[in-house]
């Protein structure tokens, strides 16, 4: 961060250390007393990142360092990178003061037999005999490879410590509502075992009591197992990912030969190659090179392509920037654009070179960002509520426990001083022991067994399928915390964009107008096509009107139609001047196996642009040409060239560059025409016209209207010679002609707009969110005019939105900022900190926020987001280790995938807590009733009987009500917040509605069953009702469960179940289940094969909670949401969000 002691020199957008800096590094080099650049070459929108706001390292790792051979410390190499620190590395003696110091030869390397040749001892010229002189014992030179390694590090990082199945499944039982089932499983088991082998026991009952506690175990065992092997298998899938991607080969120069060694063998002082397409793998200094340019979009954040150029041109652009803006003069793009650092994790895009390595390992720019982002998340919302829960069950269940004890002790006490019954004292220990079994039986009923089961499964089958859909899920609870995201931030670059250019719109000649996928984008024409003028921020109607006025000969395309206007020999022509006039080619890339254009994003997009038209092969093209003189691009004159011999023996001079520019240079343009004649040889004259005031001003228009739509225009034109060199022309040597004797008298073949495009589906995407209440913010380091116009194309910026710029945003009061975040649609000029800080903002605002990136910097924001999302392709190890979810396909359309599987995880969640708190508050009810009304403490409900009934409304519910599949409909609805809780009105009222339901019937039927079905009260009779009384509850479950896959007010329960097959099996096995238990479990289950009316009536009095279901979803919730917050049932805050209804 900038310190009181820097200043700023007025106009110059970077700041300036002064003589009284503070800094450590500068103190203890002797820094100059004249003011230095901290940095040269970065403008406004990445300053913030490299310089008062960037990531600081911590200096003190390594103070204590033994340097026995090397007199610079690893951190403090790496703070010359990070931040950038041109007057540091100044002060440590320039790059000839740093290789010394950290002992390597710039011209030869290390030596890997030894050490480092010092500058004045070159090898004498083979491999051995350059070993052989690496004897000098001066250090630094004299220090081995081990003490390199040992002092700076490897190219490697730490082992993170990836947890073993048996800690995961460790981890899992800490879990509240587990460690609550474990007590009940460990006092039930005891219990059990007590009524099976203890005193008192009936002679014939089959010993089954202990069974309830094994299941409760069992289930606990499944619910660990499935979620520790969950995320075992991510874990490790994740790890194979990034291990794949690490495999790769750099080349280097080792005493004085270029070898290829593995990325994980670098070492500090290496020197290291640079070439087109390769991810630099660690922090350096670039020492020499030629046209190298990196894109730095995925370290930092910055879009636009960075020229590296020596330690040395360096310190020269920032004297000759300080003489400039001490002169009042502007400061040229050429010095915004250019430093001597090498980023670890950069792309380079053109250009050869070499650099000297500085940092490796967890000590350079992306090592370090992977290190801080190592950590365990925090409790998702969904894991917040049920631990919640798990405390509610507890003491509702305990509190009803106490109470039925204290009532069954009471009658205990009072039949002890009546007398009545006689017992002996062994049968007075057996009845205590009864009643605390009871009571204990009565806790049992009332925890859930099933719902960690629930909650596991939903998210297995979840995560599988998405994992099928391209999102690879590493941390599952971020699942369900996608359901209820409210704020989306996202990044611009290789997120909504493709981070790589395209052609989008173009003008042919003067009057061809195109553009890509026309219909919906004719903005992008000024064709007659279009009488409207543009929506443009100007009041002058006159001056607007003379911007959008048209030529009589405008007409407009779809880009794919290119073809149907060129004649042969344009298309020829046009497809020369971006395929011979380039250096970029293609590569096959390791990663996805594609075959991608590798260079500058403007030529790579014009390659594409042509190739995507099925024009002639660029390498063919390329190697026809005969090449007479090539004009590399140049700052000054923005524009590069090339110079070509024809067969009929003339010459053409290809040229482009800026439009701005280079039309002005032209004095002619081609003609095309909406019906080209195709039947022409390619060799024939290409029709041109002169250029006259009209059409001057066409071409003003065309390209003021693609810089209102912030489109990088670029001219393409050429010029015929019957001479080469021309007459009169300056020359310099046979193959270099001054460039300013015939870069005139040009003719215009067309004016190119290309712009990063969106990702396909992105527009789509982000209407989804918005129809599912989730709010997406933009952030990016490009400027305000770039960000609005993907903004509004993505449909992010909207009426009454808010455009901020990275630096005011980070100025404001945090109480201010309160304020603006919630209106803030695109926050542009952006660095990875106020990233961070908008998401801290979201968050105290108590939103749940989905964070997505792809690039090193947007670690730190994915992090600290509910959920993070990284790019699978593009995406950088860093944001990859910071994320959540990874996007295999780098789709952002995925994301709403994500979140209709995060409801869809909420939801079956909802739906099995409303099937099983009925069940619960059923058996709870009915099992005090019984065990109070009865004399001898018999309950409706033996433990095997319960054990079934867990069985049904625990695994099977929760297996069948978390395989519903992902629906459109569920992003139908707003987000729940964080303070809701799991259970909606409409949820209560289901719950209430049929738990009455189901006492009712049970308590009827167990009490006066004999008297409905007319039976005595014989053994034979008593077993009927009571296998009526089970069958009914049993299949009021299974009907219920039905009933349960809806959570909203819609009546048909049926919806969407034929694609749900586990639904349907388990029904069946559930049924047959039943059956079977009824003909032949009868010496467990205490039950009896029932006659045909018994089974009709216990079936009808299941059936009937679909359509009992159906009325109580036609009960108006807003009276019953005002009933339940007076009866304390919900708070009033729960009433906010939207819940699950028509």
């Amino acid at each position: 961060m900038t310190s009181p002691e820097e200043g700023t020199v007025p106009g110059h957008p970077f700041p300036f250390v002064s003589s009284s800096s503070s800094r450590g590094e500068r103190s203890a080099m002797g820094a100059s007393s004249s003011p230095v650049p901290t940095q040269i070459g970065y403008n406004s929108d990445i300053g913030n990142l490299k310089g008062e706001n960037a990531r600081k390292l911590d200096l003190t790792q390594g103070v204590h360092t033994d340097l026995p051979s090397f007199r610079l410390e690893p951190n403090h190499l790496a703070s010359l990178v990070d931040p950038r620190n041109l007057g540091a590395l100044e002060a440590t003696g320039g790059i000839i003061g740093l290789m010394a110091g950290i002992g390597v030869n710039p011209t030869f390397g290390l030596c890997v037999g030894g050490r480092a040749l010092r500058p004045e001892e070159p090898p004498a010229g083979e491999k051995g005999d350059a070993v052989e002189q690496c004897t000098h014992e001066s250090p630094p030179f004299s220090g081995t490879v081990e003490d390199r390694r040992r002092v700076y590090g490897s190219n490697v990082l730490p082992a993170r410590n990836n947890r073993s199945l048996l800690e995961l499944m460790f981890l899992a039982l800490k879990d509240r509502v587990l460690i609550m089932l474990s007590i009940a499983a460990v006092i039930s088991l005891a219990l059990g075992f007590f009524q099976d082998f203890g005193p008192g026991r009936e002679s014939g009952k089959p010993p089954v009591d202990w069974i309830e506690g094994l299941a409760i175990i069992v289930a606990i065992f499944t619910v660990v197992m499935v979620g520790s092997l969950n995320d075992w298998q991510k874990e490790r899938q994740f790890r194979i990912l990034n291990d794949k991607k690490e495999e790769r080969g750099v080349k280097v120069i080792r005493c004085g030969i270029e070898r290829i060694i593995d990325v994980k063998e670098l070492l500090v002082g290496d020197i290291a190659l640079l070439e087109p397409g390769e991810i630099v793998p660690c922090d350096g200094i670039f020492i020499s090179g030629h046209n190298v340019r990196c894109d730095e979009s995925g370290a930092t954040g910055e879009s636009d392509a960075i020229k590296k150029v020596s330690y040395d041109d360096c310190i020269a652009l920032r004297e000759q920037a300080k003489h400039e803006i001490t002169n009042g003069h502007g400061l040229d793009a050429a010095y915004a654009h250019a430093d001597c650092f090498m980023v670890s994790g950069s792309r380079v895009l053109e250009g050869y070179g070499k650099y000297v390595v500085i940092a490796v390992g967890q000590t350079s720019f992306n090592g370090h960002m992977l290190m801080t982002l190592r950590g365990d998340p925090d409790p998702t919302p969904l894991q917040e509520k049920l631990n919640e829960l798990a405390k509610l069950i507890a003491r509702i269940g305990g509190a009803a426990g106490l109470t039925l004890f204290a009532v069954l002790m009471i009658r205990f006490f009072v039949q002890l001083g009546a007398g009545e019954p006689v017992r002996t004292p062994n049968e007075k220990g057996v009845a205590f022991v009864q009643i605390l079994i009871i009571s204990v039986t009565l806790v049992v009923v009332a925890v859930p067994e099933g719902l960690p089961l629930a909650v596991t499964l939903a998210l297995a089958f979840a995560t599988k399928r998405m994992t099928a859909e391209n999102l690879l899920v590493r941390i599952l609870g971020s699942c369900e915390t996608m359901a209820n995201a409210s704020v989306l931030c996202t990044d611009k670059t290789g997120t909504l964009t493709q981070n790589a250019m395209s052609v989008v719109a173009g003008s042919i000649g003067i009057h061809g107008k195109f553009a890509r996928n026309l219909t919906g984008n004719e903005a992008r024409t000024n064709s007659q096509d279009h009488d409207q003028p543009q929506e443009r921020d100007i009041t002058d109607t006159a001056t607007e009107l003379q911007v959008n006025r048209e030529h009589a000969d405008d007409f407009s395309i779809d880009q794919r139609e290119i073809n149907t206007i060129l004649s042969p020999q344009l298309r020829r022509l046009f497809n020369q001047s971006i395929t011979i006039n380039s250096t970029a080619f293609e590569d096959t890339n390791a990663e996805t196996q594609g075959v991608p254009f590798v260079g500058s994003k403007t030529e790579t997009a014009l390659l594409q642009f042509a190739k995507d038209l099925g024009w002639d092969n660029w390498k063919e093209s390329r190697e026809s040409a005969e090449i007479v003189q090539m004009i590399s691009f140049s700052s000054e004159r923005k524009a590069m060239g090339v110079v070509v011999r024809l067969r009929s023996g003339r010459y053409r001079f290809f040229l482009k560059g800026a439009s701005e520019i280079l039309t002005k240079k032209c004095i002619r343009h081609v003609v095309v025409s909406e019906n080209a004649d195709q039947t022409q040889h390619p060799d024939s004259e290409i029709e041109t016209k002169a250029i006259d005031e009209i059409t001057k001003d066409t071409i003003s228009r065309t390209i003021t209207l693609y810089a209102d739509q912030t489109l990088r225009t670029i001219a393409l034109c050429y010029r015929d010679f019957d001479f080469w060199p021309p007459p009169g022309a300056q020359v310099r040597s046979a193959d270099e002609v001054s460039y300013d004797d015939f870069s005139r008298g040009m003719t215009l073949v067309a004016i190119i707009g290309i712009e990063d495009p969106l990702r396909p589906g992105v527009r789509g995407a982000v209407a989804s969110c918005h129809q599912a209440g989730v709010t997406v913010k933009m952030c990016t380091g490009d400027n305000v005019l770039t960000a609005r116009s993907i903004a509004i194309q993505c449909g992010i910026y909207t009426d009454g939105g808010m455009i901020m710029e990275g630096p005011v945003f980070r100025a404001l009061d945090p109480q201010d900022r309160l304020k603006v975040v919630p209106h803030l649609q695109v926050l542009a000029r952006s660095s990875p900190e106020d990233k961070k800080i908008l998401v801290e903002t979201l968050r105290t605002l108590g939103e749940i926020v989905g964070v997505t990136g792809d690039g090193t910097n947007d670690g730190p924001a994915l992090k600290t987001a509910n959920v993070g999302f990284s790019m699978g392709i593009a995406g950088t190890e860093v944001a990859k280790e910071a994320s959540d979810i990874v996007l295999m396909d780098d789709d952002f359309a995925s994301i709403v995938k994500a979140i209709m599987w995060g409801r869809c995880i909420h939801d079956a969640v909802r739906k099995f807590l409303q099937f099983q708190i009925s069940t619960n508050i059923t058996a709870v009810i009915v099992t005090f009733v019984s065990a109070v009304a009865s004399g001898e403490g018999e309950l409706v409900l033996t433990a095997v009987k319960l054990l079934w009934i867990n069985i049904i409304m625990d695994t099977f519910a929760a297996l069948a009500l978390a395989t519903d599949p992902a629906s459109k409909s569920l992003l139908e609805r707003k987000p729940d917040t964080r303070g809701t809780r799991l259970f909606t009105a409409d949820m209560i009222k289901m719950i209430l509605g049929q738990s009455i339901y189901q006492v009712a019937i049970i308590l009827i039927f167990h009490f006066f069953g004999h008297t409905i079905l007319g039976l005595d009260h014989s053994e034979e009779g008593v077993k009927i009702v009571t296998t009526l009384v089970f069958n009914a509850f049993v299949f009021s479950q299974i009907f219920n469960s039905v009933n349960c896959r809806r959570l909203d007010n819609k009546l048909n329960v049926f919806e969407g179940i034929l694609s749900n097959r586990y639904f349907i099996m388990i029904t069946l096995v559930e049924t047959i289940g039943q059956v079977l238990i009824v003909f032949v479990g009868g010496a467990a289950f205490q039950v009896t094969p029932i006659p045909a009316r018994e089974w009709g009536i216990s079936l009808a009095l299941g059936f009937v909670s679909i359509p009992l279901g159906a009325l109580i979803r036609c009960i108006p919730t807003p009276p019953l949401e005002r009933a339940f917050v007076k009866l304390r049932i919900m708070s009033p805050e729960d009433l906010l969000p939207t819940h699950h209804q028509t």
